[in-house]
């Protein structure tokens, strides 16, 4: 007689205020349907809007946390605080392109002590504004995007270079040589060396991108970032079991 080992399911949380008009939001259960049929990367994912993610535990004791586009989100408060919590318990983590803007925006105001930094979509006249307008928008827009030797981002993606889709108006502009002090590596820069991806040495996995890997294909191929995720969230699964 043999028993198997049973391994509980990996629990994502994702983070967003969910809406049938953000082209992401919709691709996100088709991703999730093809990394079960195609890698047997099976995840239990969970919506949490951002007002609830605010919630001290909201995302706590998740494999995974990927704060998903659709911003401006209804609490910035809460896309930070999910944020935050993965950060410091560890848990695998995605931010794809509001969730990159508010990733930066988190390690600025917790890490850094740039407590005054705001987000110019959702706090205009601030003083000290970390992210702001693009002077392109890029609604709508794919460009090529470098990416580090060595990086988290080359071993995910597989290449020096990729081809990405993007659907956002703001980017970081400011502190960021504080940001790097402070241990975040920009893993990804565009064709003017603008940064387009971040992420945390020594943290499992922890990446972020302006570029939205949802919107990469039709959809049936899940984005290789989109995979490592996935991955790294059944592996957290398998530790904790």
């Amino acid at each position: 007689m043999t028993t198997a080992h049973a391994h509980r399911a990996a629990r994502l949380a994702v983070v967003g205020d969910r809406s049938p008009n953000v082209t992401a939001h919709t691709r996100i259960p088709l991703l999730l349907d093809a990394l079960a049929a195609q890698d047997r990367l099976v995840l239990d994912a969970y919506w949490i809007p951002t007002e609830d993610a605010v919630e001290p535990d909201a995302v706590r004791g998740f494999d995974a946390v990927w704060v998903v586009p659709g911003s401006p989100y209804r609490s910035e408060a809460g896309a930070l605080a999910a944020i935050r919590t993965a950060r410091e318990d560890g848990a695998p983590f995605l931010g794809t392109c509001g969730g990159f803007q508010h990733t930066l925006l988190e390690y600025a105001r917790n890490v850094c002590g740039l407590t005054d930094v705001a987000h110019a979509e959702n706090d205009p006249d601030a003083d000290d504004l970390l992210l702001t307008p693009l002077a392109c928008s890029l609604v709508g827009h794919e460009g090529t995007v470098t990416i580090a030797e060595g990086s988290l981002a080359e071993s995910v993606v597989g290449a020096r270079t990729s081809v990405e889709r993007y659907h956002c108006s703001y980017g970081p502009t400011a502190h960021l040589d504080t940001l790097r002090a402070h241990g975040l590596r920009f893993s990804g820069e565009d064709e003017e060396g603008q940064v387009r991806m971040a992420e945390l040495p020594g943290h499992p996995f922890f990446l972020a991108s302006l570029f939205q890997p949802e919107l990469a294909g039709d959809g049936s191929r899940p984005h290789p970032i989109v995979r490592a995720l996935a991955r790294a969230a059944v592996r957290h699964a398998g530790v904790a079991a």
